[in-house]
């Protein structure tokens, strides 16, 4: 089932009887209608949702953490109960790095690689959108388990045998459980389609040595997601069976092994940081070279940090567990690559200061966001240098020390050039300006309440104040900081209000960007903003790492792609060389059938296993019909 206009046919091209942009837009536009938005497949549209749904997510979370905090204000407050402070502290982790931070990298992904590399679309569209449903349908199971008080209560690592069987009745852990299972299906899905995408559709002539450094961070990050996240869907999906059908992975009693569940969920867990870690060196890279009118420092050195940082990430997992009886010797392995790492890291930094020191800063918001970056994830960093030794790990260990390191890398290391990357990407997706002086506020408020709110938390976990606990005695010195933490929260938050009300504001009445408003070197500055749903009038052949800097608006072009079929071109892997020309899926409403499909299915699955038999038969309906010839010739590919 497809919701497309009629395709000109050649006769009308022959003829001339319309200019070329119209054929183009009418091939490749999503028709008005709802119908037709729920069957587009069109990368930027997706990409959009993605990236709004993802920062719903982050304000969501944002709530439930300042609950949390006005429930730490003071000792023995009784403002939320043991047990719904647990659902909450379990769904804000969730929420904050499967809702969130991973889907919304991967998200700008969506929307900005295919442009980046001189494409008309991601691969796989259709996939595209299912991923997004998929997703969506993941994050509602979450919330709306919270709002019936029936959320997770295990926390966002859910750990065995807590969360086994005999101490985790009902169904919340299955909830968290099948919502892992949404959102990797959703993340898996993703990688795949950036992969094949930064492969095989780059424009002419952009070889492995002139894609932009955002493309590099995410091809790495798609690999990382390929590689781990299948540890993490047979490690949930191990605990389900274990909760569901009787097996016994993680029953030690019964030939398991409860620390089974840690090393699965960990070979996951720390490559994650990196997931989300990784796609914000690209957006710093990017807005770095844009900020300081010159090509970044070091281009290679940053592309070989980036792969290291990758490659090393699968060394680090064990130094979660430091405290679970290892083998010493297993652990100095452990230390020395958790320190290891910190090369690619500090190679980073070093070229980032260097673009800096020798280029011609200019102090927009987005460079803000990138100094800031800059200040508190070298603090993360150094602390975690600190807590990836044993002795020191073993005192601080689930106190709030860890709290604030893990805030400091995630939130310093993610989100500081995540803001800075809309407020720089902004007028691309909306053809619109976010205001200056709100984003400089955003900047002040969210960088001071930041620091004032977690630095403290490391004096608290020195002081031995355990994580995950809802109160605490008064005669314990924590009263004066908590309370501390708990205002500066305040400030953090009216910081993010101002930039969420600067992008809501932004996108009807902000002041119109032209085609390249930072006067930026890539690829997605070349077309209008925001870009039309072909992308590109011709596909721009690439000369350079920075082509608009090089050719500035002489930018050559390849001809010859058809304009009454959705057509990009095939290139090599390592020169780009044009190979074939590929006929894109056209619309479809398929796509989200088949998630809803496959929704219903997971979900039922929680209150009985014959569901997984059953729901397969509309799961199967619905692929037949996602994938059954057509008459057009965008299906037929």
């Amino acid at each position: 089932m497809t919701c497309q206009d009629k395709t000109p046919s050649p006769a009308d091209l022959a003829a001339g009887n319309e200019p070329a942009e119209a054929f183009l837009r009418r091939t490749w536009s999503t028709p008005s209608g709802l119908l037709a938005a729920l069957s587009t497949v069109d990368h930027k549209v997706v990409g959009r949702r993605y990236i709004a749904t993802a920062f719903m997510f982050l304000l969501l979370g944002g709530v439930l953490a300042l609950a949390m905090r006005l429930q730490l204000a003071f000792p023995e407050a009784r403002f939320i109960s043991a047990d719904r402070y647990n659902q909450i502290f379990t769904v804000h982790g969730s929420n904050m790095m499967f809702l969130f931070a991973v889907p919304v990298m991967e998200a700008m992904a969506v929307y900005l690689v295919p442009l980046m590399v001189g494409t008309r679309n991601i691969a796989f569209p259709r996939l595209n959108a299912f991923s997004y449903w998929i997703f969506l349908a993941g994050g509602l199971l979450l919330w709306i388990s919270l709002l019936l008080d029936t959320a997770p209560d295990v926390g966002w690592f859910a750990y065995v045998p807590l969360a086994g069987p005999q101490y985790g009745a009902g169904k919340r852990v299955d909830i968290w459980a099948q919502m892992i299972t949404f959102t990797e299906v959703s993340a898996l899905a993703v990688a795949v389609e950036i992969v094949v995408t930064v492969f095989k559709l780059r424009a002419p002539g952009m070889s492995l040595n002139r894609i932009p450094l955002f493309v590099w961070s995410m091809l790495v990050t798609a690999f990382l997601v390929i590689l781990a996240m299948p540890a993490i869907m047979f490690s949930s999906s191990s605990l389900i069976l274990d909760r569901l059908v009787g097996t016994q992975f993680y029953n030690p009693s019964e030939g398991g092994d409860a620390l089974l569940w840690q090393h699965l969920f960990w070979f996951f867990g720390h490559p994650e940081v990196y997931i989300i870690f990784l796609p914000a060196v690209g957006m710093v890279s990017a807005m770095i070279s844009t900020f300081t009118r010159r090509p970044v420092f070091g281009y290679l050195p940053l592309v070989l940090a980036m792969i290291a940082t990758g490659v090393l990430a699968f060394g680090l997992w064990v130094h979660h567990m430091f405290v679970a009886g290892l083998p010493r010797l297993g652990s100095s392995f452990f230390t020395a690559s958790s320190m290891a790492i910190a090369i690619p890291a500090g190679t980073q930094i070093f070229c980032w200061l260097a673009t800096l020191w020798d280029g011609r800063p200019i102090f927009k918001t987005p460079l803000l966001f990138i100094i800031g970056f800059l200040i508190t994830f070298v603090i993360g960093g150094m602390t975690g240098v600190m807590v990836a030794s044993v002795p020191l790990d073993t005192q601080v260990h689930d106190t709030y020390f860890v709290v604030a390191h893990f805030h400091y890398v995630l939130i310093g290391g993610s989100v500081f050039p995540l803001i800075g990357a809309i407020y720089y990407w902004f007028p691309k997706m909306t053809g619109r300006m976010m205001s200056e002086r709100l984003g400089r506020w955003a900047f002040g408020l969210i960088f001071t309440g930041f620091h004032l709110t977690f630095f403290p938390m490391h004096i608290l976990g020195l002081q031995g104040m355990p994580r995950r606990v809802y109160t605490y005695p008064p005669e314990l010195p924590w009263a004066g900081l908590n309370l501390f933490v708990s205002l500066s929260a305040i400030i953090l938050a009216a910081g993010f209000l101002i930039f969420f009300t600067d992008a809501v504001r932004s996108f009807k009445f902000g002041p119109a960007a032209g085609p390249n408003p930072w006067n930026a070197s890539t690829l997605e500055w070349a077309t209008s903003s925001p870009p039309p749903p072909y992308n590109f009038r011709h596909i721009p052949v690439v000369q350079s790492a920075e082509p608009l800097w090089a050719d500035g608006e002489t930018l050559p072009v390849a001809t010859g792609l058809r304009l009454d079929r959705r057509e990009v071109i095939v290139s090599s892997v390592t020169g780009a060389e044009p190979e074939a020309r590929e006929s894109m899926p056209a619309n479809s409403i398929w796509p989200l059938l088949a998630a809803i499909a496959t929704s219903v299915m997971l979900i039922v699955s929680i209150f009985t296993p014959w569901a997984v038999i059953w729901g397969a038969i509309p799961i199967a309906i619905t692929l037949t019909g996602w994938f059954w010839p057509k008459q057009t010739p965008e299906d037929e590919s």
